[in-house]
């Protein structure tokens, strides 16, 4: 299916010098956020104004444009000027050569991830390659990856097509051999999916897209077993051969099918497509697309998290390459219990600076699951909450380890059963290596002390060497994203001044010393000694910098390898300078119980994480 067949898909080029004015909206699976950007008389874009509203995808509404129009509607308020037509019913979109005064916006975009955004099944003939890199395209595209089907996954063939008929994706990605390479094995898995004749989750009366990156060799016979069953689309091969890794098309082929069948069946999307200039974007797409920008733009390693009610995101950039995961069980309202569940009382406890009972943790767990939509109303609550997000955040990262590997198959020649038995690939991730961590959510973004994301980060990414922190401001990285795509420029520019908030530097020593003293540490001209367990925060306003020398203990490694010196520029931020010297890693948290309450209210205390509390002690019965 193309674009010629929804006319209403087909976008105008966008000239970038005429556009001056950028009304962006991201609609959620609960809030529509609106931002406006505006060229100023200085010539640069900058954010003016943000509104936001309840979705409107579900009943009684079911219609997405109601949010998208409430939420402009605040902006229209705190602007003082028109953004929508005299009827209320729609965004203005000015005409070229319009007056800068004008009512109206010269662009208009959007990003979506209500309805439960893009979820998706894969499939590939090895598990730990095909299968993986069908599940990495997928992934980068911003969807959910609800299950990974594969030869060797141990499943029978009548569990398969269980598994994809309970599941109800949006779509499927099918991959497996490479170009030329094996073809039993790939005809087997699109006769699972035939044999399990998938409906789609949303709408009835149309197929379910299936998009085949496979073995090029085999697209007639592809045709033949799912021609007419499901909406079939080729693309070029995710792993034309094991050494190359290729989803682009696949990526791009996925974005085009979530607008032209999934974003058509939900309510409302088909109006709002006519008024955006750009195809919409998945939320978790486009933020991906912004850390993968930064990434190229700097030249810095990156990882960027997004932790939601619902779901974690993690993005990453090593050595070049891009990965996404989502850990869609694991957030901070619906997914709370999850967390609890996999985590464990004990890892959730070690973060909690004051003395709580397990019963009245797991109760206040519970109250958080059955009232998702609170926030924290005391002290003690807003504790446990950063305690819970920081086991969110550090089990979202193990699992994007696990999957942000080196490409499997490569390395000799094998045939297809030696490959079933495959488990190799280290991963992509060096903490060592890492340059900036961004983090983006509403724990992290809407903390109410900056130096309490900053620390959460640090605990939960257990960051080694010398890395910078930042947070997204108010949650607008998919809102850039999507606008990187017709303006770089402006995007660029509003995301170094507005979006990112630069938290500090943390330099963190890793390793166990044989004295007490962990590093040495020199700051222009002034030395320190940094000790084992000592956690130090510094001054070092946002918009300066520090030459350090760092000469870590032998065994202690700070960048350089154990025991050698780094001599590095330090940038602060609004928090400052941390010097994180707990070494070991993971982090060595005690176990006894009075041991790990005056741990974690000694490191509370140490980045004075809340002045306002009325018992700054250990202990608080």
């Amino acid at each position: 299916m193309s674009s010629a067949q929804h006319p209403h898909l087909t976008h105008a080029p966008v000239d970038p010098e005429r556009i001056r004015s950028v009304i962006a909206t991201d609609c959620g699976s609960t809030t529509t956020k609106a931002i406006l950007i505006e060229k100023n008389a200085a010539g640069e874009y900058r954010l003016r104004s943000r509104g936001e509203a309840p979705t409107t995808v579900e009943a009684p509404v079911e219609d997405v444009t109601r949010g998208v129009l409430n939420a402009v509607r605040e902006i229209q308020e705190l602007r003082g000027k028109r953004f929508l037509s005299a009827d209320g019913e729609q965004i203005t979109i000015r005409g070229a050569g319009s007056d800068a005064d004008a009512d109206g916006t010269d662009l208009y975009i959007s990003t979506s991830s209500a309805g439960g955004g893009l979820q998706m099944m894969v499939g590939g003939v090895v598990k730990k390659m095909t299968a993986e890199s069908a599940a990495r395209a997928a992934l980068g595209a911003g969807a959910i990856v609800m299950d990974a089907i594969a030869i060797n996954d141990k499943r029978a063939p009548h569990e398969k097509i269980e598994r994809i008929r309970q599941l109800r994706p949006d779509m499927i990605l099918l991959a497996g051999g490479t170009d030329g390479g094996t073809k039993k094995h790939v005809i087997a898995l699109a006769e699972l999916l035939r044999a399990a004749q998938p409906r789609p989750r949303l709408g009835q009366g149309y197929d379910l897209p299936v998009i085949f990156a496979g073995n090029r060799e085999l697209r007639g016979e592809i045709e033949q077993i799912l021609g007419g069953k499901v909406a079939l689309q080729f693309v070029d091969n995710v792993r034309p051969v094991l050494e190359i890794e290729n989803l682009g098309p696949a990526r791009d082929a996925i974005h085009e099918v979530f607008m032209e069948h999934v974003m058509a069946q939900a309510p409302g999307y088909g109006k709002l497509m006519t008024w955006t200039g750009v195809p919409i974007m998945p939320t978790p797409g486009a933020m991906g697309l912004m850390i993968k920008t930064l990434a190229e733009r700097t030249g810095q390693t990156v990882v960027g998290v997004d932790i939601g009610g619902a779901t974690t995101d993690v993005f990453s950039v090593f050595d070049g390459i891009f990965n996404r995961t989502v850990s869609a069980n694991l957030g901070m309202s619906y997914s709370v219990s999850n967390v609890l569940a996999e985590a464990g009382l004990a890892e959730i406890q070690r973060w909690v600076p004051f003395d709580l009972d397990e019963a009245e943790l797991r109760d206040r767990i519970g109250n958080k699951m059955i009232r998702p939509t609170t926030i924290p109303q005391t002290l003690d609550e807003l504790k446990i909450e950063q305690a819970i997000a920081r086991e969110a955040l550090r089990l979202s990262f193990v699992q994007h380890k696990q999957f942000a590997v080196k490409l499997r198959g490569g390395q000799q020649e094998r045939t297809i059963s030696d490959a079933f038995e495959q488990d190799g690939g280290g991963s992509l991730v060096d903490m060592m290596k890492l340059d900036l961590l961004v983090g983006s959510g509403g724990v992290l973004s809407h903390a109410p002390r900056r130096t309490q994301s900053m620390m959460m980060m640090i605990d939960a990414f257990a960051v080694e060497g010398v890395t910078e922190l930042a947070v997204d401001s108010i949650f607008m990285m998919p809102h850039l994203g999507v606008l990187s795509t017709v303006h770089p420029a402006a995007a660029t520019e509003v995301f170094e001044k507005d979006c990112l908030v630069r938290l500090g530097t943390c330099v963190a020593p890793v390793g166990k010393p044989h004295g007490g003293a962990l590093c040495e540490v020199e700051l222009d001209g002034k030395a320190r000694t940094l000790k084992a367990g000592e956690l130090v925060l510094l001054p070092l306003a946002e918009d300066a910098t520090v030459k350090a020398t760092l000469t870590p203990a032998r065994g202690v490694d700070v960048g350089a390898g154990p025991g050698e010196r780094v001599t590095r520029t330090l940038r602060g931020g609004v928090c400052g300078l941390v010097l994180d010297g707990r070494g070991r890693r993971p982090l060595a948290v005690p176990t006894e119980r009075r041991a790990r309450v005056e741990a974690a209210a000694r490191w509370s205390r140490a980045l004075d994480l809340y002045p306002d509390d009325p018992d700054r002690g250990p202990s608080r019965g």
